[in-house]
């Protein structure tokens, strides 16, 4: 049978749900020489005889309504405080007369209650010892936990970044084929501009985005966005979406925040509690020392006197002046290290012993800044998703506003050439004037040599180029002129239709480098918001790097200092601020019946 399931059984006896206890569970409470002994204690002392039978319960009940006085509550906790104080000695006067000094049985009994205190502090010191070596598995055990929790974060935000690069591949494939669909657009009817159609909805649905980004970072880091401008308008803007968010958009890093006022006041009242316990223990342990140093030279003079009284009263009273001296120099000792030497040494030790709940409050801090750095890479993530929008859209305003320059340079050529054209028909038509002229004149239909200009305009209709012809008529030449003049038709019907684009055209392009240059000189790539918005994320970003460079750094010192066996002991007695005092003033009171009943 194993000594849990013992244990279990003995509390079937005094315990209703001891069945639902699993016995392998107190195995290793046996295996712990500070509760092995009391437990075995436990097990051979409780049994039947020590259960109340139902004719025991209906008598104590009996005794209840009775309303005689019974020795329980405050009245029984007084009793035991009484009990267990512990009794003070005397101070042993200077010369001890034969016929009132205590008698060597009384002091014998003294010297008793105190071996029994010291045991039962001992027993005390054990007990506390095991409590802080089980707060210490308590504490590795949460820091492996945390450990883990760390690389399954580390692991999922690997697996967010890589889905990112997929989307991000998925939306440059996306923008390949759009410029692709965009070129054959281009081959055939040219597509509907950018500048002509109404961005509405679409500025309409970024704004969107945009004020959920700002809830998003209002949950995140409340009081990080501000108007870029400071105008009133985006003030109240600001105001009236806070105002309307749900009280219930909290965040989780704003559960492991505190008042670090209240804070530090407690770790100092902690500090100054811890010096002054160290300090009475120091100063009990040394009058404890000192009193059985007394009884000790009690017992040897009162054996002295025993043997030969008069020589031993002659040494005493020889030595009472030396001994009083050195007494005066060993209480100014005494006041010197109570006073200069020892708190320092306190203080220093009470330090030393606040560094685990200090781990613990930057691991906290830790985490929560490992918390808003996650947030902060979403909320980056999503301004350069957005931003990766404006800049599209920009390129396609960019390649609109190239493709109109280039349709405007080319109107103005063709202006110009026009207008060369219009001068070259205006003087066709004087030597056209000239040549009916001549044609009237002179009524052959065969043009002369000698008619200058028939021949000039002849050349310039027909070409030099061409094989001279030995029969050049007027007829010929007439019917040049006609083609030439449907030709003119052509060209000026041509260019009345794009001459009525012209105002849509300046209009759009006017609307162009609105959006482009935004009323300044310099050329806008982004969004002014944008950029000093991304501005003070860059900011917030390298001052979370370096207070967690500086927090790494410091830690790592820490843990340095933490790993000396001696500062791991002074660390394990910090946990008597943590137990039940109720509790271990029961399990003491146990050890000294038990001691007691073993003394006996």
């Amino acid at each position: 049978v194993s000594r849990g399931a013992e244990l279990v059984a003995t509390l079937r006896l005094i315990y209703p749900h001891a069945d639902t206890l699993c016995a392998r569970d107190f195995d290793w409470l046996f295996d712990c020489p500070q509760t092995k002994q009391f437990l075995e204690w436990f097990c051979s002392t409780v049994s039947d005889e020590n259960v109340l039978t139902p004719a025991e319960v209906e008598a104590y009940d009996a005794l209840l309504a009775s309303g005689k006085p019974i020795l329980e509550g405050d009245a029984l906790e007084q009793a035991l405080q009484t009990c267990c104080q512990v009794p003070q000695v005397p101070q042993l006067p200077h010369t001890i007369p034969d016929d009132e000094g205590p008698s060597l049985e009384a002091l014998q009994q003294e010297l008793q209650d105190y071996r029994d205190c010291q045991l039962w502090r001992y027993s005390k010191l054990q007990a506390l010892t095991a409590n802080l070596q089980q707060e210490l598995r308590y504490l590795e055990e949460e820091e492996k936990a945390v450990k883990r929790d760390l690389r399954k974060a580390e692991r999922d935000l690997e697996a967010e970044i890589f889905q990112t690069s997929a989307v991000l591949s998925q939306i440059s494939k996306a923008a390949k084929q759009l410029a692709e669909w965009c070129g054959d657009m281009g081959k055939g009817q040219p597509p509907a501009l950018l500048c002509e159609m109404d961005l509405g909805p679409y500025m309409e649905l970024e704004q969107q985005a945009t004020d959920a980004f700002e809830r998003f970072i209002q949950q995140v880091l409340p009081g990080t966005i501000q108007a870029p401008d400071g105008s009133q308008e985006a003030t109240e803007r600001m105001d009236a979406k806070q105002t309307t968010m749900p009280k219930s958009l909290g965040t989780d890093g704003d559960e492991i925040l505190w008042d670090q006022d209240s804070y530090c006041k407690e770790v100092s009242q902690m500090e100054k509690a811890r010096i002054c316990a160290q300090r009475e223990v120091i100063v009990m342990s040394a009058k404890v020392e000192g009193n059985r140093a007394a009884l000790e030279w009690a017992q040897r003079t009162l054996e002295a006197l025993e043997e030969n009284q008069h020589v031993v009263e002659a040494e005493l009273r020889c030595q009472a002046a030396t001994l009083q001296k050195r007494l005066h120099a060993l209480r100014c000792d005494i006041t010197h290290t109570l006073t200069h030497q020892l708190p320092p040494l306190l203080k220093a030790e009470a330090s030393l012993s606040c560094l685990p709940i200090l781990q613990r409050q930057f691991s906290l801090e830790d985490a929560h800044l490992q918390y808003i750095a996650g947030r902060q890479k979403e909320a980056a993530a999503w301004l350069a998703n957005q931003q990766s929008r404006l800049d599209l859209l920009e390129l396609c305003l960019k390649r609109e506003r190239k493709e109109l320059d280039q349709n405007t340079a080319w109107m103005r050529e063709m202006e110009t050439a026009m207008r060369e054209t219009q001068t070259r028909l205006q003087e066709q038509q004087s030597y056209f004037k000239d040549a009916s002229s001549s044609q009237k004149d002179c009524p052959c239909t065969w043009i002369n040599p000698k008619d200058l200009s028939a021949v000039r305009l002849w050349d310039m209709l027909v070409g030099k180029d061409q094989k001279k012809q030995l029969l050049r008529s007027y007829e010929a030449l007439a019917a040049q002129c006609a083609q030439l003049v449907e030709d003119q038709r052509v060209l000026e019907a041509q260019l009345a239709a794009p001459t009525s684009q012209l105002p849509a055209l300046e209009s759009s392009i006017a609307v162009l480098y609105q959006l482009l240059y935004n009323s300044s000189n310099q050329l806008q790539l982004s969004s002014p918001e944008i950029i000093e918005l991304m501005e003070q994320l860059n900011t917030m970003q390298d001052n979370l790097h370096k207070m967690l460079s500086d927090l790494l750094s410091d830690l790592k010192v820490k843990r340095t200092s933490l790993e000396s066996p001696i500062l791991q002991t002074e660390r394990n007695l910090y946990v008597y601020f943590y137990c039940n005092e109720e509790r271990l003033r029961e399990v003491v009171e146990e050890l000294e019946k038990q001691v007691s009943a073993s003394s006996k």
